[in-house]
């Protein structure tokens, strides 16, 4: 069994997030977000919590040149492993422990499901669900829903069983 099988599409792996070192853009702009919708719900200074959460996700955005709303719906264990040009639309909902790469595109009602790997430059059209454990290949561009456990390859994108 592989370490990546291991994986679970359910069970958030938070150490996933954890910073490390100085310069982790793609944590620090995650950990702006989790705050600001922590800060949400918190009861004393809420707006002012809000406030400087929010300046904090638009320098890191500024940094990454992601754009990744404040209120998006992500799942613990994210990883932008190279978080350069990442685009996710307000309504999309990104599951737990899943992996996005640089310059990818989630446009629309995109629902992506636990533990899916999302190669470079792929483009998600919705609205589409991608199932638990699916990957999706570098450039892609998936315009209907990929079933757990297959892989989108091409453009437009094929459905493989892996």
């Amino acid at each position: 069994m592989t370490n990546e099988s291991m994986i679970s599409a359910e069970v958030p792996d938070w150490s996933r997030e954890d910073i490390q070192g100085f310069w982790e853009p793609g944590k620090k702009l995650l950990r702006a977000i989790r705050r600001y919708q922590t800060a949400q719900n918190s009861g004393r200074l809420r707006q002012l919590r809000m406030k400087y959460w929010a300046l904090v996700h638009r320098f890191w955005s500024t940094v990454t040149q992601c754009e990744i709303h404040l209120n998006t719906e992500i799942g613990g264990g994210l990883r932008l492993t190279h978080p350069t040009g990442i685009i996710i639309h307000p309504k999309a909902v990104v599951g737990p422990n899943c992996m996005i790469f640089h310059q990818v595109t989630l446009a629309g009602n995109v629902v992506v499901g636990g533990h899916v790997d999302i190669g470079a430059g792929a483009k998600i059209l919705g609205p589409l669900t991608i199932g638990d454990h699916a990957l999706i290949g570098a450039n892609a561009v998936v315009t209907k829903d990929v079933p757990a456990g297959c892989t989108a390859i091409g453009i437009p994108a094929k459905i493989t069983k892996t």
